[in-house]
Formats: structure tokens, sequence, C-alpha cells
């Protein structure tokens, strides 16, 4: 499987971080070994002081696929989940100044907070207006919806696909709101998608 990541896909996190908003979907990929396992904590790694979290919406693609129109993109996943893209953004900054790929600040091991357990995209409202945060010790830090997406799910879906073929376990991450910020020993990171908890997270 792999896991395929949506950069600057909310407007207002484009702002945030000074960036130029894309006039496509940005993409990078983090590999299977950046997955944090289950009831793990997440480490900070030593290769950086400045790790930020990330909240995304997930989708777990279920069948294979390759140029997906949109209008069938739908029929391609059933699940939808909730992660956390955590980024070295010391690292990343640095990486960008030099026009160097961002992948040791993406995709190192612990990077990739898959939640805990998938809802059936029929049991949810729909897909384009899911509400989800992030809290960290209790506050609530990133509240969005996928509503303020610039690209929907099923646009990624047929744009991802037309470049890589979407395989079954595949798991697209679909960008991040406003509201990133960095992590210290001992935070407790709790992830909700309308309102269910979808994963629990222990910094160390």
């Amino acid at each position: 499987m792999k896991i395929i990541c949506v950069g600057r896909n909310y407007t207002d996190h484009i702002s945030e971080l000074k960036n130029e908003k894309p006039e496509e979907p940005v993409l990078f990929q983090k590999p299977d070994t950046s997955i944090l396992l289950k009831k793990q904590p997440f480490f900070i790694p030593d290769f950086s002081n400045d790790i930020h979290y990330e909240v995304e919406v997930l989708v777990k693609i279920k069948k294979i696929g390759k140029h997906i129109q949109e209008k069938f993109a739908h029929k391609y996943y059933d699940e939808i989940g909730l992660g956390i893209d955590f980024t070295a953004r010391d690292l990343q900054n640095k990486l960008k100044e030099k026009g160097l790929p961002w992948e040791k600040s993406k995709a190192f091991d612990g990077a990739a907070v898959i939640s805990d357990k998938w809802l059936q995209k029929e049991e949810l409202p729909a897909v384009d207006a899911l509400n989800f945060r992030l809290e960290k010790n209790e506050a609530v830090v990133q509240s969005s919806s996928t509503a303020h997406m610039l690209w929907k799910i099923d646009e990624l879906i047929a744009y991802i696909s037309s470049y890589f073929t979407l395989k079954i376990g595949d798991i697209i991450f679909t960008g991040t709101p406003a509201g990133v910020g960095k992590v210290a020993t001992d935070d407790r990171l709790v992830g909700y998608l309308e309102d269910q908890q979808m994963f629990s997270i222990k910094v160390k």
C-alpha cells in the first residue's frame, strides 16, 4: 500500500504558512514505514526542534484504478478515516529554500498517524461536508470541514489516478486546514470526525 498526501488544499492553511495558492493539487508520498504503529506514542525525532501536527481526513481506496473519471471516483472508496501528517517544519523550510524534495521532513518513521477505525461513507454526511477537529491537551487547535477543500475528494482521486495507479488499501491524506502547530513532550493529541473519536496519540 502507499500513502499519497495532498498539500495546500485549504486556503486558510496556505495563508497561514505564507505559501502560494497552487493551480493544481500538490502531491507527495509517505512510505509504509512512516505509519505510527497502533497504541504507540509519537516520539519526537532528534533531527528536528519543530515538529508540527496537521490533522487530515483520510480516504481508503477499495479497488484498482487508473485515469479514473471524477464522476466515477465515488466507486473507488467506502471508508473515511482521520490522521495526522506530522511535519518537521524546520527541516521542511530548509529543504524548500533550496528547492529540494520534502521527504525527509514528511516521510520519517512515525510521521503518519492513521485512525484506529474507519467509518463507512454511507453512515456519514456528504463527504464534501464532513466536520473534523484536532484537540491538543483538551483544547481545540484545528477545526474545519471538507467543504473548505480547494479540491474535493472525488476530484483528488481523479487527479491522483492520472499520475499513479491506485490500488486496494492505498490511503489518501486530503490536506490540512489552518491551526497547525508545534508538539511537545507529554502532549496528548485526539482527533474527531463528525464528533466520533478517531485516534488518541501521546507525544514523547
